[in-house]
């Protein structure tokens, strides 16, 4: 979690592996302020975890944003083993979201501090498709096998290479395991969150499996955020087509940008050792780009989560 914090420092940074996630005063209190805060809720691509996204957080947070970030169970680098369903099985991280909104609204120190008319949702990657569930996005599991019977090798027909596990793995699970084949009966439903106003997909993925007329109902006011070179979420079948059919929503194509520049920074270890994560393309400053972006959400949510003489915080 991030938020302003009445506790003076020290800051310090907050590094794991080969990724930087910025400075943070560890335990500070939360600050008192005159009105509720707006509650912003955070999905992390596959694979990740919570920390890739704090680039975004911290500057929400300087905003007056309470901003809250699962790390999605079995699907997750912060624990200690991957699972099949965490990769599979993707309309359950709509409800990870759901859960962790409605502790917080619990809780006896963050609620009160929530604005419940104030609450958006944002996500990189899976993640993405994650806010777009919340928004009302539908998966179709027919229109998902129809797509990759005829692209087999498209991103959204593949396991990311960090599973270790193949297809032959999750279909076994989809035939013999009775919580996998339950989840799956719940695939077609809608995850729609009333109480989110505003969501932010950045890089979205799965575009092949979502349902037209779902988006075409998904009236959330959007902003898509995708770069021009990102080889995982394809343009034509994602972003693009999404901001098309959905009727409020905003595209914002960035230039020179690839999947992974919506990632932490990394050290120069990560640089240089896992150069898949951790390079852009020549001339792009993924700090740079992080600027441009959490600038452009800020605005997009200061405009659609609009509180009468809300003042920023650091």
């Amino acid at each position: 979690m991030w938020y302003p914090t009445a506790d003076p420092g020290p800051e310090r940074p907050w590094r794991i592996g080969v990724f930087r996630f910025g400075w943070a005063v560890p335990d500070g209190r939360l600050k008192v302020s005159a009105s509720p805060r707006p509650l912003v809720l955070l999905s992390h691509g596959t694979g990740g975890a919570a920390a890739q996204m704090s680039w975004l957080a911290e500057r929400l947070a300087s905003r007056g944003m309470i901003v809250a970030a699962v790390s999605h169970h079995g699907n997750t680098a912060a624990e200690p083993a991957y699972l099949p369903h965490g990769f599979a099985l993707w309309w359950e991280r709509a409800l990870d979201l759901q859960v962790v909104k409605e502790r917080l609204l619990a809780d006896p120190t963050f609620g009160p501090a929530i604005d419940e008319d104030r609450i958006a949702a944002a996500g990189f990657s899976l993640g993405g498709y994650t806010v777009l569930a919340l928004a009302g996005a539908e998966v179709s599991l027919p229109k998902h096998t129809e797509f990759c019977a005829t692209a087999p090798q498209d991103p959204a027909c593949r396991l990311p290479p960090e599973a270790p596990f193949d297809l032959g793995t999750v279909e076994r699970l989809a035939d013999e395991d009775e919580k996998f084949k339950a989840s799956r009966s719940r695939a077609g439903r809608s995850y729609r969150d009333p109480s989110v106003k505003a969501v932010v997909a950045m890089a979205p993925v799965l575009g092949p499996a979502l349902t037209e007329a779902s988006l075409a109902k998904a009236d959330v006011p959007t902003l898509i955020v995708v770069g021009d070179r990102d080889d995982q979420a394809t343009l034509d079948l994602n972003a693009r087509w999404m901001a098309d059919v959905m009727p409020n929503a905003q595209l914002e194509v960035l230039p020179d940008v690839s999947h992974y520049t919506f990632l932490a920074p990394c050290t120069l270890k990560g640089r240089i050792f896992v150069r898949a994560l951790c390079s852009d393309a020549s001339g792009v400053q993924r700090e740079s780009v992080h600027r441009q972006v959490g600038e452009q959400i800020a605005r997009f949510l200061d405009r659609h989560l609009p509180a009468a003489g809300r003042t920023g915080d650091q």
